[in-house]
């Protein structure tokens, strides 16, 4: 390679730690598979504990330096017992998604064979979507720079929520060069607009956008359903899905929902992609109640590694990182439907090291 490739490695909090060590370990392992490139990874310390220890929430010049790295990879962020005066958590990895305009929060759901399925329906077992959030506006727009919520004599407090032309207009896109793409690969290519038009100007701001943008390609399939309609309809019959485009908070809940599907937040992967930085992070929280156990189902940061790659392969040209990303892809498939992945969190009898081993043995072909 020409260019060394460089990762801001962001461990975080609990659990973050664990599941950021075992994602290095398989893309590592991946890569060496592929005899391609050697990721160079930049550690910078950020989170709820680091804000306990010094007062900042990330350290001095982290952003800038995350900034200039390929790719950012972020373990899991905040504590319960560590938060602002004002009850809020610290959540640093909110002001990055701002500052590096990521958009784009593709949150892949897919079930695996022998993981649980929470639908009696055997349509369940194929369930394979995404759920593409709106990541810098919405109503987390209050959120992403703390402070921007306004208290008004401690009897009301207003949070704002923003939904602009400019970033509606590239999530949208992003949103059906997706579905395109699903689409050539066999899956359904169906885009749905998840708002609550009907109630709010900026939702239905948000869908006219959508619907301008869906005449620059006429072949995708579209659909539209209202947020709570939509909730309904992810218990109901999830497998009539394939992409749904919504606004942040929509987003941040129904992803969640999405995910018990499929097992549960230990298999909740995540890429927030903009113009020209990606960060990738399991979905999941810090989870303080099992730090340091050996118990924390690492899959979630281990295919948001796969994400990372993927992104890298499209970024820079270079095939080793798709090749790699499709190892380890093909890896957790492999696991599920041989039964070799057993975690905890599914009441199995692997903690995150077993795990890990058993992922890196099978994209070295061995079982």
């Amino acid at each position: 390679m020409s260019k060394k490739t460089e990762v801001a490695l962001i461990k975080g909090d609990g659990i973050g730690i664990d599941v950021t060590d075992a994602t290095v370990a398989v893309v590592n392992a991946a890569l060496d598979r592929t005899g391609g490139a050697k990721l160079i990874y930049k550690p910078i310390n950020a989170g709820a504990a680091y804000f306990g220890e010094t007062g900042r929430d990330i350290e001095l010049g982290g952003e800038d330096a995350a900034g200039k790295c390929d790719a950012i990879f972020l373990g899991a962020i905040g504590l319960p017992s560590i938060r602002h005066p004002d009850g809020t958590e610290i959540s640093p990895h909110l002001r990055l998604r701002d500052q590096f305009g990521l958009y784009a929060g593709v949150r892949p759901i897919r079930a695996y064979p022998n993981a649980p399925q929470r639908l009696a329906d055997p349509k369940a077992q194929n369930i394979d979507m995404i759920i593409l959030r709106e990541s810098t506006e919405g109503l987390f727009y209050s959120a992403a720079v703390h402070g921007r919520s306004q208290i008004i004599e401690d009897v009301e407090v207003k949070d704002t929520l923003r939904v602009t032309r400019a970033t509606s207009e590239k999530l949208h896109r992003f949103a059906f060069r997706l579905a395109e793409k699903r689409k050539a690969r066999g899956k359904l290519g169906r885009l749905t607009c998840v708002d609550k038009a009907n109630v709010f100007t900026s939702m239905a701001f948000f869908r006219k956008i959508f619907d301008e943008v869906s005449r620059e390609f006429p072949d995708v399939d579209v659909s539209y359903n209202y947020v709570d309609a939509m909730a309904l309809d992810l218990i109901r019959q999830p497998w009539n899905f394939d992409i749904m485009v919504m606004e942040n908070m929509f987003g941040d809940i129904l992803s969640d929902l999405a995910g018990g599907l499929v097992g549960g937040m230990g298999m909740a992967c995540c890429a927030e992609i903009g113009d020209a930085h990606g960060l990738f992070q399991p979905a999941h929280g810090s989870a303080p109640d099992i730090i340091g156990q050996d118990k924390a189902n690492p899959l979630a940061a281990i295919l948001s590694g796969s994400l990372m790659l993927d992104y890298l392969a499209e970024k820079s040209g270079e095939e080793c990182f798709a090749d790699a990303s499709h190892l380890i892809d093909s890896a957790v498939e492999i696991g599920f439907s041989e039964n070799l992945l057993r975690p905890m969190e599914f009441g199995g009898d692997m903690g995150t090291k077993a795990v890990t081993k058993t992922i890196i043995e099978l994209t070295k072909g061995k079982q």
